[in-house]
């Protein structure tokens, strides 16, 4: 009679082992599924094909992009503006579509000074402690140059990640900039908080 009751007793203790495996299982595959689409959520596309690309902007949250180009007019460089900024949605069909005022004057927007021949300051309306300077490289082509991880380098992509906040206040988590050493053409990457 005891042995039977210790049977009974210790099937139902791998019963509930089971149960507590089952749901920790699902639990963990839960998880994984939901990393996965988050990963996939927060892929960005790559702008290309532009050769007046000189780089481009990418928040959270959405794919939406902002790509800053070489403005000319009459087949040179606009002195009184160099740049022209434009989205391209990739949320919604993948058009081209140019940045509204309010973004112009107060989120994205570049201003641009002349310092020299050939070369300008730029920083963003947003953030004027942020300097960036379009200016010919060795290769005779316009980059935009600017301090990653104290190095002067050629710009090519700027992250920022956002966590809540409005349009007028945003909560900026960080900001990842992206660029190319122009000696060693080794990609190098600095995250600001800011």
């Amino acid at each position: 009679m005891q042995k039977k009751h210790w049977r009974l007793k210790a099937c139902k203790e791998i019963k509930m082992i089971r149960s507590r495996l089952f749901f920790i299982t699902i639990i963990i595959i839960g998880q994984v599924v939901f990393n996965f689409a988050i990963a996939q959520v927060t892929t960005f596309p790559v702008p290309d094909g532009n050769a007046k690309q000189l780089f481009f902007l990418q928040r959270t949250p959405n794919t939406n992009t902002i790509v800053c180009e070489l403005n000319y007019k009459n087949g040179f460089v606009d002195k009184e503006q160099p740049i022209h900024m434009f989205w391209i949605r990739y949320q919604e069909k993948g058009q081209m579509e140019d940045l509204s005022y309010i973004q112009r004057k107060f989120a994205y927007g570049v201003k641009a000074k002349e310092i020299g021949s050939n070369k300008y300051e730029l920083n963003f309306v947003s953030y004027k402690k942020y300097k960036m300077y379009l200016m010919m490289g060795a290769d005779n082509q316009y980059h935009v140059y600017t301090s990653i991880n104290q190095k002067q380098v050629i710009l090519n992509r700027i992250y920022i990640e956002v966590k809540g906040g409005t349009f007028w206040s945003p909560n900026v988590e960080y900001v990842e900039l992206t660029g190319i050493d122009p000696a060693s053409h080794s990609v190098v990457k600095e995250r600001l908080k800011i």
